[in-house]
């Protein structure tokens, strides 16, 4: 059964809730890492492109990281390379390197484009472009060797990050839209997890909010339920004691090492619910979990009656 159309009135509600947190963020970085349904989804994704578009249009300055997802894996496969992972980490070689890299070169320009289309500047970035992701080799613990490698071969970590070419994009109003492929100090290329990424830029320029879309609704407590906020403490707790599953334990451990370091909130969202970004930033009950440091001041722990009373006066 469809749902009734949005009155007039109803509208006028909708952009009067905005108001305050387009005041509130108004200049803030939020750093936003797209994926879930949204990379699937056509729609989704020129719905999320023209979400970023009007969040900079408005004031705020969204940067944007991606990584390849299913899509990496396809290729693969078309190209019949063979998959291979270690605790759920990409094993990669050369010819899987160069597979990834056209994948994220094809997603970035995708974005890039989108976002143009709806009014914004946006500008597509390798961490190889003027060398501004610093990275070195992940390597695995002694007796982890994967086969006879004795690492996960082009798997990078982030070392450093060069703020320097960011800072003058969005200076100048654009919207950086970048894939993590990093630098070695000899040159080398690697490709780094995205999640682990988009913390360590948030972490490196102080950002407002970190935004992780993944395709489910957030993260689980311990009674199987949707934790709307957790404390970095709580999520930690979750995360030692093995609540979160498998394939969400990197995105909570990014979200856990950025509100650690000075981020305000982290927000895990389902990116396959339509116009999940603003939903999350510009509404009162906002969407999926919302993570914070244990310690105030921060928006987390009453934004909802502060918001409302705002939007009430």
């Amino acid at each position: 059964m469809a749902s009734a159309p949005i009155t007039p009135p109803q509208k006028a509600r909708i952009l009067a809730e905005a108001l305050p947190f387009i005041r509130a963020f108004h200049a803030s970085t939020l750093i936003i890492r797209f994926g879930g349904g949204a990379m699937a989804d056509p729609v989704l994704k020129e719905g999320f492109a023209r979400d970023v578009a009007l969040l900079r249009l408005v004031g705020m300055n969204p940067i944007i990281v991606h990584g390849g997802g299913w899509r990496i894996d396809d290729l693969l496969q078309t190209m019949g390379i063979e998959i291979r992972r270690h605790r759920g980490v990409r094993v990669i070689d050369e010819a899987t390197l160069n597979v990834i890299e056209m994948v994220l070169g094809e997603i970035n320009q995708e974005l890039v484009g989108l976002i143009n289309k709806f009014g914004a500047k946006a500008v597509g970035l390798s961490g190889q472009d003027g060398r501004f992701i610093h990275a070195r080799r992940m390597t695995l613990p002694p007796g982890e060797a994967v086969g006879v490698t004795p690492d996960l071969g082009l798997v990078g970590e982030v070392e450093s990050i060069d703020p320097d070419v960011i800072h003058l994009l969005v200076s100048r109003g654009f919207i950086p839209v970048i894939m993590p492929i990093g630098v070695g100090a000899d040159g080398t290329a690697y490709h780094i997890n995205s999640d682990g990424f988009a913390g360590q830029l948030a972490r490196t320029l102080h950002a407002e909010k970190l935004i992780l879309m993944t395709n489910v609704p957030g993260v689980h407590d311990r009674d199987g339920k949707l934790a709307f906020v957790l404390t970095a403490s709580e999520a930690e707790e979750l995360l030692r004691d093995g609540v979160v599953r498998a394939e969400m334990q990197p995105r909570v451990t990014a979200a856990l090492a950025a509100v650690r370091e000075g981020v305000r909130s982290v927000h895990i969202i389902d990116g396959g619910v339509g116009s999940a970004l603003l939903l999350e930033v510009l509404t009162n009950s906002g969407i999926g979990t919302a993570m914070r440091s244990d310690a105030g001041p921060h928006f987390l722990a009453d934004s909802r009656s502060y918001f409302a009373g705002a939007v009430d006066e």
